[in-house]
C-alpha cells in the first residue's frame, strides 16, 4: 500500500506517543507493522535519497503537532504527547491534520508564516501545483518553509542542552562572524558562564583594537524585558564599554527595543529568530543537506550575429 501522507500519519504518531517517550525510528518501525508495510515500502526514500520516507513523513507530521502543542521534545531525539495532546485523543477525533492544528493558537501563528506553497503536503515534499504561482515561487515557498522548520529545530535543540552547550555555540557563531580572532582567545574572554547563559568580553578585531560585551540568556519562554537589558546597559557603562550584544533565545519586549534605540552606546539584541537565522547564514550547527542547481536559457548563445 502507499505509505499515507504526513497528516494521516498525525492521527496514530500522536497514539504512540501518548504510551510514552519515543524516536522517530522506533514510531516507524510501529506504524509500519501496523500497517502491513513490505520491506521495499519500509525502505522507500525521498528524492534526494538522504532519508526514508516513512521516517521523513512521520517528522514532519511530529514537528507540526509540535507546533500546536500537541508533542514536546523531553530529551534530544524523542517526543512524547502532551496533556494537550492527550486532551484531543480523549475526544476520539476522526483525524488529525492542519485543520485541526489551526483550532490552536500557537499553530495559527507558526502556519500562518511559514508561506507554505501547498497546505496538503508538508515543506520537505511540497507538490507543484497550477494555482500555486511559478515554478520559481513555489521554489522559493518551499525554501522558506523548510527554513522556517530548521530555525525552530535550532532553537528546540539549543534549549535542550547545556549551558556549557550554549557557550560554546555563542563563542563558535562570533568566531564565524569574524569576532575575537581565534577560537581559543575568544574561549578564554567568552567562557565565564553565569544562569543559564554566558557573560564575557571580545575582541572586535584580530588585533583588540575594540571591545564587545556579550550577555546571552538561554530561555525557553521567558520574554527578556527592559529591565534586563537596562542593567546590561548599566554593566557597559561601568566598564567604560561602548559596544555590546544581548543575545537570548527567546524574545525582547518592544520596550526593550525602544529603550537601546536612543542609547550613547551601541547596544545590539538578537533574539531567538536572529540567532538562527545567524547560525544558518554562517553555518553554525547546521550543514547542507542538498544543493540544486538550475540553468536558464543562454538568451546571448541564440541572439542573431
Amino acid at each position: 500500500m502507499p505509505i499515507p501522507d504526513y497528516q494521516t500519519l498525525m492521527l496514530p504518531v500522536l497514539h504512540l506517543a501518548a504510551t510514552g517517550e519515543q524516536r522517530v525510528a522506533d514510531a516507524a518501525e510501529r506504524i509500519a507493522n501496523d500497517l502491513g508495510l513490505s520491506p521495499a515500502e519500509r525502505e522507500e526514500m525521498l528524492p534526494s535519497g538522504r532519508q526514508r520516507l516513512l521516517h521523513n513523513r512521520i517528522h514532519w507530521a511530529k514537528f507540526y503537532m509540535s507546533k500546536a502543542g500537541l508533542v514536546t521534545s523531553p530529551k534530544r531525539g524523542k517526543f512524547i504527547a502532551t496533556d494537550a495532546g492527550r486532551a484531543l485523543l480523549a475526544s476520539n477525533p476522526a483525524q488529525i491534520g492542519v485543520n485541526e492544528l489551526k483550532e490552536y493558537e500557537s499553530f495559527r501563528e507558526f502556519y500562518s508564516g511559514q508561506k507554505s506553497a501547498d497546505v496538503d503536503a508538508p515543506p520537505a515534499v511540497i507538490v507543484p501545483s497550477s494555482e500555486t504561482g511559478t515554478p520559481e515561487e513555489q521554489i522559493e515557498a518551499a525554501y522558506q518553509a523548510v527554513q522556517s522548520a530548521l530555525r525552530a529545530e535550532l532553537l528546540e535543540r539549543i534549549v535542550q542542552n547545556s549551558p556549557a552547550f550554549f557557550e560554546q555555540l555563542i563563542v563558535d557563531l562570533l568566531i564565524a562572524m569574524g569576532y575575537g580572532g581565534s577560537h581559543k582567545n575568544a574561549a578564554t574572554q567568552l567562557g565565564r558562564s553565569g544562569d543559564g547563559g554566558v557573560d564575557g568580553v571580545i575582541n572586535e578585531d584580530r588585533l583588540g583594537l575594540d571591545r564587545v560585551y556579550v550577555q546571552a540568556k538561554r530561555y525557553a519562554d521567558t520574554t527578556v524585558g527592559r529591565p534586563d537589558v537596562q542593567a546590561f546597559v548599566g554593566s557597559l557603562v561601568g566598564h567604560g564599554a561602548t559596544k555590546g550584544v544581548f543575545v537570548t533565545t527567546s524574545t525582547f519586549t518592544g520596550h526593550a527595543r525602544d529603550y537601546v534605540k536612543h542609547l550613547a552606546q551601541r547596544v545590539i539584541l538578537i533574539d531567538g529568530d536572529r540567532l538562527t537565522d545567524l547560525m544558518i547564514e554562517y553555518g553554525v550547527g547546521v550543514r547542507v543537506s542538498r544543493s540544486i542547481e538550475f540553468k536558464r536559457l543562454d538568451e546571448d548563445f541564440f541572439a542573431d550575429e
